[in-house]
């Protein structure tokens, strides 16, 4: 009886909250009628989000880069940021599509009668705003709080391994060849601070800058972290970064194969990238 009361609870809950109009990261106003049941991900920190909700069944389609969990590398791919596949997306009929605030595709896909709600995930912050306004978008205001809750427990122990650590190193970590880096201020940078590193990237530059090459040799990092493959060979081929700290030493960590995954996306799994960068900074 307590369970059919519960779950009678939970639909007038849902009945509520819905009709539902929020504000989304490029200051549009969307609503939704009730909880979607057909959702569109094109972002992958988004799908592992809605994943880890508990809604993975409601997904259609994601972006060419969602794999995580197993289960969504079967489903169709609707491209990435620079080349989305907007009639796959329109001819599978979601009723909420979550894309990147950056592009133009919300466009597209408005124009097509579509919901579509526009996300920024950069910051650490975002990560959790992420979460609990997917929560509320799918109904799933309580399993978004329980999700925060978990995450923050998650990180909280790697920060507590690191904080064991007596030294804080000098870390340049570097995105692709080009090269692009982090700012500390950027979801990686807190990630950074939280495994005792000290990025040697300044804040005025922004969240995701690109640098000279020159400004690594000057600050000369202890520590690099890289996530593309082939990075190590690169790194060493620079001219003069031999006589950086970090390659003179060895110490630099390249993550590849599903591990970069875990450091570049903000999402549910954020913790396992600590971890990453925790035992990269302070091996014995």
């Amino acid at each position: 009886m307590r369970r059919i009361l519960a779950f009678f609870v939970v639909l007038l809950a849902l009945a509520l909250a819905f009709p539902l109009t929020v504000t989304d990261d490029l200051g549009r106003t969307v609503t939704l009628k009730a909880p979607p049941k057909r959702i569109v991900t094109m972002l992958p920190s988004v799908t592992e989000t809605v994943c880890a909700l508990g809604a993975c069944d409601r997904l259609v389609a994601t972006d060419d880069y969602s794999d995580w969990p197993e289960r969504v590398k079967g489903l169709p791919k609707a491209g990435g940021l620079y080349n989305p596949n907007p009639e796959l997306i329109v001819s599978l009929k979601p009723d909420l599509v979550l894309v990147s605030k950056y592009g133009k595709l919300y466009e597209t896909l408005e124009r097509a009668g579509l919901t579509v709600y526009a996300v920024r995930t950069e910051t650490y912050e975002d990560i959790f705003k992420t979460v609990r306004t997917l929560g509320r978008l799918l109904g799933l205001s309580s399993e978004a709080e329980r999700l925060v809750a978990q995450i923050q427990k998650e990180v909280y122990q790697e920060e507590a391994r690191a904080a064991k650590a007596k030294s804080r190193p000098r870390v340049y970590y570097e995105i692709d060849p080009t090269p692009y880096t982090v700012g500390p201020e950027s979801f990686i940078g807190v990630l950074i601070q939280k495994a005792r590193g000290v990025n040697i990237i300044p804040k005025e530059l922004g969240l995701f800058p690109k640098i000279s090459p020159e400004l690594v040799l000057e600050k000369n990092p202890e520590v690099i972290v890289a996530t593309y493959p082939g990075a190590l060979e690169t790194i060493r081929r620079r001219p003069g970064w031999d006589r950086i700290a970090a390659v003179r030493q060895g110490r630099v960590c390249v993550f590849t194969g599903g591990e970069d995954s875990l450091l570049s996306r903000p999402g549910p799994r954020v913790a396992q990238g600590l971890r990453l960068l925790v035992d990269c900074f302070h091996r014995p």
